[in-house]
């Protein structure tokens, strides 16, 4: 039988790197029949979009035009990749508060007139905090907002992991929990290559694999970001796939398990804060979050991770 035609639309508000990059990946995946891109600058969106319908006859047939707000409303999954951006000498806490007033204008233009199954994927930075914001803010179920969380974070870890244990990083199991950020948390003991547990494996790795290299692999996904906007300026390529990585198990409510940024609910102690733990994605949304079987240094770490965030959360204006 012939291939379901696709069908599934995705607004994305934002038409800046991030935003034009996503809809790019979700233009060559396939997956969705109609993007609409909305930004304050309607003729960037209009531009990027016109860029994008220019491929067209090397791609499936995709829908893509710059919209206003009212086009989110019949959307299946709304991505929010506006937000302001640092500015030299501002701090976190300044950055969060101009975000926090963007988002109290914005959101509600979003999802007031959001179609009862729509889910709501924010990936502006920081994006725990900004997920709970909007959260708060929509007044929307809490598994209908997800923040794209560590899912890049989880690839960078799985990409390093694969160059330091020459090991195909589609054959690693690995999570990184906790921020989106500085206090994330990579689980290594969780860490599998094909079953066979990280420091099982690394002995009898065909190169020079010594177990101290956690500290460097560490270092190197932590460090990652950092090191591509010293080079580039921004990131936007690889968070543009996992973003489209996480829109295709909501379309195609496939029960991915992802590293997305959710709601806790009593999970390590943690409550009423945005955080990373891997969650089973479908149609709905978050049809589940999957508490690890963590060692005690993680379960610490995590915790601190989590408290960094409520603090952060408890001097806004929310």
């Amino acid at each position: 039988m012939p291939d379901q035609a696709v069908k599934g639309k995705v607004a994305i508000i934002g038409a800046g790197d991030v935003g034009a990059t996503t809809a790019y990946a979700l233009m060559m995946s396939g997956s969705v029949s109609e993007i609409a891109l909305v930004d304050i600058d309607h003729e960037k969106a209009e531009g990027e979009a016109m860029d994008l319908r220019h491929g067209a006859a090397f791609v499936k047939p995709v829908n893509i035009y710059a919209g206003d707000y009212e086009d989110a409303h019949d959307a299946d999954v709304v991505i929010i990749a506006a937000g302001a951006s640092q500015k030299p000498g501002e701090t976190r806490l300044e950055l969060l508060e101009r975000n926090v007033d963007i988002f109290h204008d914005m959101v509600p233009r979003i999802t007031d007139g959001l179609a009862d199954d729509a889910v709501v994927l924010v990936v502006a930075n920081p994006v725990d905090v900004l997920s709970y914001v909007t959260w708060k803010v929509s007044d929307l179920p809490w598994h209908r907002v997800i923040g794209t969380g560590t899912v890049l974070d989880t690839s960078r870890f799985r990409n390093v992991l694969s160059k330091n244990c020459n090991v195909d990083a589609r054959n690693i199991h690995a999570y990184v929990i906790g921020e989106h950020g500085d206090s994330e948390v990579l689980v290594w003991s969780a860490t599998h290559m094909a079953g066979v547990p990280f420091d099982d494996y690394c002995p009898v790795c065909d190169k020079d694999c010594d177990l101290n290299n956690r500290d460097l692999i560490a270092d190197e996904v932590q460090g990652a970001a950092y090191e591509i906007i010293e080079r580039k300026g921004a990131t936007y390529y690889a968070i543009g796939l996992a973003t489209t990585e996480i829109v295709e198990s909501i379309i195609r409510d496939e029960n991915s398990i992802l590293t997305v940024s959710t709601l806790m609910d009593g999970q390590y102690g943690l409550e009423d804060v945005y955080l990373s733990l891997p969650a089973v994605v479908n149609r709905g949304g978050i049809r589940r979050v999957v508490d690890l079987d963590l060692d005690e240094n993680e379960r610490e770490q995590f915790i601190e991770s989590g408290e960094l965030l409520s603090n952060e959360i408890a001097k806004l204006d929310i």
